[in-house]
């Protein structure tokens, strides 16, 4: 799946939705023992103690390198080694399963995009976190732990999350649209001031597949169903389709969101072009500061995405930490993975790279809503969220979603042509 740019290149943005590719995958076995996808032994190393590597995207905000270092100054036996891949998800993600094929050792604890999960799980190269490497997530939000789980197996820990939020001109609309048609309805103030409606990221890439899948869930629809089967030819889906493409074909989304990525779309907002905006929680600080080029500091507001009758279902976003089961310092790695999703650390992931938390009483600490006072309304977008489609096959399947997707929205196919074709493409990545 592709990401327009990495979790840390950015404040406030994170990984998983911003900027995600992946190659083609196949499945394994679930089970955490060896399987067919070539996967280690999950019961080795349990005790193993010492230093290990961890591996994440380019840290441009800053945020590894400190925690890193001060678990070295506390564990000066257990020490951290930081490997910093480049800024492309799509790098890090081959990155990581060339060393996973290889049953690299030293590749201990890895940050993984959260859909990432069910495709390393499936092959065996995750370690289960269940009886002596149990992980407890019971003060973290649950559709985070949702996203580290593959077949009822936790995975992975969840480290940062992410929600979609609606970016509105509070000095044109005082009231924020509670529905996509109480939106639309209101891009007749757009023209009286001669600046286009909406827009999100509708280029052709994994941004697009967040656009429509929340369109489609938003609406009723859903892509595949609990069990990774596509479900996605439904009438829901293709009247959630439908919503984006009208908009399109009636001018409320301007012609020129068909280029638009998180930064094409957040400099148009930011540049006083746009009425709404679809993005993600980084664009709050870079269109709040007063002190740069933004046109728009002090005059917008944000509010859940709306959806068919209240708030829509934003796709979510968010980065992991998993244990490879080749690691040879398992207690270790536990240990580091535990300090790396601690409150401390969940706080500074907010406060130093506005990063959303994983841990569901940060949302309500005072002292950091007066610093984020984003935070509530990025709660109820994680609250309403979907993750995307959950499947071992995620490459294939994010194709099938922006390659038609695109077609709808350009005119090439109707949207019961574009769904069918969906349909058709998720039923053969298997």
């Amino acid at each position: 799946m592709r990401k327009t740019f990495s979790r840390y290149a950015a404040p406030l943005a994170t990984v998983s939705v911003l900027a995600l590719a992946l190659s083609a995958c196949s499945g394994g076995s679930s089970s955490g023992g060896s399987s067919g996808g070539g996967g280690g032994d999950a019961s080795a190393n349990l005790d193993g103690r010492g230093p290990i590597t961890y591996v994440q995207g380019k840290d441009n905000s800053n945020v590894v390198r400190p925690l890193v270092d001060k678990w070295n100054a506390a564990h000066p036996n257990e020490k951290v080694t930081f490997k910093e891949q480049s800024d492309a998800a799509d790098q890090q993600h081959d990155d990581l399963v060339q060393h996973f094929q290889a049953k690299d050792a030293n590749y201990d604890v890895v940050d993984v995009d959260v859909v990432w999960t069910a495709e390393f799980a499936a092959k065996g190269w995750l370690q289960p976190l269940k009886d002596k490497t149990a992980f407890d997530t019971s003060a973290m939000l649950p559709a985070t732990v949702k996203t580290a789980t593959y077949g009822g197996t936790l995975y992975a820990a969840p480290q940062t999350s992410d929600g979609g939020l609606l970016y509105y001109r509070k000095d044109l609309v005082p009231n924020p649209p509670k529905t996509w048609d109480e939106m639309m309805s209101m891009c007749s103030v757009a023209k009286q001031n001669n600046m286009g409606c909406y827009a999100g990221q509708f280029q052709k890439y994994e941004g697009l597949t967040v656009n429509a899948s929340e369109a489609i869930d938003s609406f009723g629809g859903k892509i595949v169903d609990d069990s990774g089967k596509a479900t996605v030819n439904s009438a829901d889906a293709k009247t959630g389709l439908g919503k984006l493409v009208d908009a399109f074909k009636n001018g409320n989304i301007p012609a020129e969101a068909i280029t638009y990525k998180e930064e094409d779309s957040r400099t148009a907002f930011q540049d006083g072009k746009l009425l709404f905006l679809r993005n993600w929680p980084y664009v709050y600080s870079i269109a709040s500061k007063t002190d740069g080029s933004s046109k728009v500091a002090g005059k917008f507001g944000i509010a859940p995405l709306p959806g068919k009758s209240g708030p829509g279902a934003s796709s979510l976003g968010g980065h992991n930490v998993a244990m490879s089961v080749y690691s040879k310092n398992k207690a270790t790695a536990l240990d580091f993975m535990k300090f790396m999703t601690s409150q401390e650390s969940e706080t500074f992931y907010a406060t130093q790279g506005s990063l959303a938390p994983v841990l569901s009483s940060l949302y309500a600490d005072q002292t950091l809503v007066q610093k984020l006072p984003y935070l509530p309304t990025l709660l109820t977008s994680i609250q309403n969220a979907v993750p995307r489609p959950v499947t071992p096959f995620y490459p294939a399947v994010t194709k099938a979603v922006e390659d038609n997707a695109y077609a709808a929205l350009k005119g090439d196919k109707t949207v019961d042509q574009a769904v069918a074709d969906m349909q058709s493409a998720i039923e053969a990545a298997k």
